[in-house]
């Protein structure tokens, strides 16, 4: 029988507009589900979640959900 994990939660929290970005910046965030200023989404930490978080750094906080 296979064991079962629970993955840990973390939120994630646009901070700054995306106006002037470049273009796959503006995707990253699209694809976190931010939209506006002060959105916030709870994902999985997961490799491919943290990638996105640590290229749009300078425009979301990370937090634990």
């Amino acid at each position: 029988v296979k064991e079962r994990f629970k993955m840990e939660k973390i939120k994630i929290t646009q901070i700054k507009s995306s106006i002037g970005t470049i273009p796959v910046h503006r995707k990253t965030l699209k694809a976190l589900g931010l939209k506006k200023i002060g959105s916030a989404r709870v994902h999985n930490k997961s490799k491919e979640i943290l990638g996105m978080v640590r290229s749009v750094n300078y425009l979301v906080t990370v937090e634990k959900a």
